[in-house]
């Protein structure tokens, strides 16, 4: 029978090694058993093939949550308010990524959301979520989200923002510098004086951002000047409530396929756990680069026939999931 003799310090050696493998693993908070509970409120089909895919995005968001910790637990709901939203009253945080405006699923269940918001649950609305009509509804999100997206006042317009400057705030742990091309909304209707309020990632648009003229979500006297000025503008932030909840809003996630950004990822997974009061180590929440494959699963509609997967994969940097 053939046995391997160690010395004493090499046996060492190697529990040292397994111990801090086990040990690099992601656990939420002290105690392992301490389970977060995640509702995702994904919308209706929207804007075609890879674009608004609400219930594709968050099953993708789900997916990494629940694979970088057995401690997470994602229900997904799809198509907008769930018939029985039982499942709201035991969340940790509620995600909500769906059209917004006056077609938002909340305006028609804002008691039950209020609820929710009283208890302390975390609240998180992911792009188009992040719009609702101005007056009663616009100003609850305002208190409940911290700030929305406002006609006559945002915009919406598609462009590339780079993210250099990252503040210190466990939402940022392990989040590097990057960039995406987006539809990323700005000049945002926020609480006063930003009370609460810490921007995440903000970028200075550039003046192509306004070549549209006047509209509800294209351009306002307001937002031109700010641009001409070189403002940075907020189009993800934190808020931490007055009653000790937290909610963060974040305008990004027009493209299904920037999903398979790792930073962009860290961010949102980030975010939904300190949401849901979760610590983070400092090295945040573990992501990784999606493949096309991975990104072309449960969306709503069919692959189009002029779909092209390498200008795809090229235009947003993404893995072919060949290999």
């Amino acid at each position: 029978m053939f046995s391997i003799r160690l010395p004493l310090h090499c046996i060492s050696c190697l529990l040292f090694g397994v111990i801090v493998a086990y040990s690099s693993s992601f656990t939420i908070g002290q105690d392992a058993k301490a389970t977060k509970s995640i509702v995702m409120i994904a919308g209706n089909a929207s804007h075609g093939y890879g674009a608004h895919e609400h219930y594709a995005g968050c099953r993708l968001l789900a997916d990494v949550l629940q694979a970088g910790s057995p401690n997470i637990r994602c229900t997904v709901t799809r198509n907008g308010w769930p018939e029985d939203d039982a499942m709201l009253d035991q969340a940790d945080t509620i995600v909500m990524y769906a059209d917004g405006g006056a077609k938002h699923p909340a305006i028609a269940h804002m008691d039950r959301l209020q609820k929710q918001i009283d208890r302390g649950a975390g609240f998180v609305c992911l792009h188009y979520a992040v719009e609702v009509p101005s007056g009663d509804v616009g100003n609850k999100f305002k208190d409940w989200l911290g700030g929305y997206f406002e006609a006559d006042w945002s915009v919406n317009p598609h462009w590339t923002a780079d993210f250099n400057a990252l503040p210190n705030h466990p939402i940022t742990h392990g989040v590097k510098s990057f960039s995406a091309n987006d539809e990323w909304y700005f000049h945002l209707r926020f609480q006063d004086a930003m009370k609460g309020v810490t921007p995440i990632l903000s970028a200075i648009p550039p003046a192509s951002t306004m070549s549209r003229p006047d509209g509800h979500h294209s351009g306002n006297p307001t937002v031109r000047k700010a641009v001409a000025d070189g403002l940075p503008q907020h189009v993800a932030w934190a808020f931490d409530r007055p009653n000790g909840g937290r909610s963060f809003g974040f305008t990004g996630g027009h493209y299904h396929w920037n999903w398979g950004s790792t930073e962009m990822q860290r961010v949102v997974c980030n975010a939904i756990l300190w949401t849901a009061k979760a610590e983070l180590a400092p090295s945040g929440f573990p992501c990784g680069p999606l493949d096309l494959e991975r990104l072309k699963a449960n969306q709503d509609e069919p692959i189009p026939a002029k779909f092209s997967e390498d200008e795809t994969i090229k235009t947003f940097d993404l893995k072919s999931g060949a290999h």
